[in-house]
């Protein structure tokens, strides 16, 4: 799964989840926590981001998509994900 959201200067930004971090946090947790504050968001299939990335600066934002989510105040994890983060590394 990725995250693809739109910046404040309309390029498109994509998330690619570390497998560790979604061990212990949902996507949406991880969209939250790190697409820039307000930003609305998507999560889609890793099928649907193109392989070549060369033409990657023409690609657009369709604002006629549902987000699912808009990013957050924070860039952290709460507190309670954290400790759960904290006991798996401690393993």
């Amino acid at each position: 799964m990725r995250v693809v959201y739109r910046n404040t200067d309309n390029s498109v930004g994509v998330l690619i989840p570390a497998s560790e971090a979604l061990e212990f946090a949902t996507i949406e947790q991880i969209a939250e926590k790190d697409v820039p504050f307000e930003l609305a968001y998507k999560i889609v299939d890793d099928s649907e981001i193109p392989a070549d990335r060369s033409q990657r600066e023409m690609w657009e934002w369709d604002s006629n998509i549902e987000p699912d989510g808009f990013g957050g105040e924070s860039n952290e994890f709460d507190e309670e994900l954290l400790a759960v983060y904290n006991m798996r590394i401690k393993k």
